[in-house]
């Protein structure tokens, strides 16, 4: 195992073997990616007291925080953290204890806290606050500090969330190829 790659107690991150994991960045834990999965430079995903599964095709860009919320008697699941297929998530994003459904933008130094619910097709613009329990509606986009909702994705917008994962799963094979 890769010193970036750790158990922690006896859980094991279970990595796809088309995933490409910067010798830069932190993997710990319960942590389970998909294939053609990316972590890029400074990201730390770290699975220690509750799980984080990301789906294929996504990927978790420079300098993110992945982390989760513990089990305990009021919340006996805790809060996992959950990413769908096809996610872009930007430079410098938080995401704490939520779930991210498929084909989501997550924008660069967004935040997203515990139990929030991100559905199908969202966009989330740069700097954004995502509070505790918040649902954003699938084939929105979002803006702010708390986020609102903004309007409708157009067409091409739609379009653009399966292209930018699938573009980073392009950048990343030619990492790997190197």
């Amino acid at each position: 195992m890769k010193k970036n790659i750790r158990s922690y107690l006896d859980m094991h991150p279970k990595i796809d073997s088309t995933c490409y994991i910067d010798d830069l960045s932190v993997i710990i834990g319960e942590v389970k990616l998909a294939e053609n999965v990316s972590v890029w430079p400074f990201a730390v995903i770290r699975g220690d007291v509750n799980s984080i599964q990301i789906g294929k095709n996504s990927n978790v860009q420079d300098h993110c925080m992945l982390h989760v919320s513990h089990k305990n008697d009021s919340k006996p699941n805790g809060s996992p953290l959950i990413i769908g297929e096809d996610v872009t998530v930007g430079h410098h994003v938080t995401l704490h204890g939520c779930n991210i459904g498929n084909r989501v933008l997550v924008g660069i130094n967004t935040i997203i806290l515990d139990d929030a619910i991100i559905q199908d097709d969202v966009m989330i613009g740069a700097g954004s606050l995502v509070p505790p329990r918040k649902v954003l509606e699938s084939g929105y986009l979002y803006v702010g500090s708390p986020v609102q909702k903004v309007r409708p994705l157009t067409e091409k917008e739609l379009e653009f969330l399966p292209y930018s994962a699938r573009h980073y799963v392009k950048v990343a094979n030619n990492y790997l190829e190197q």
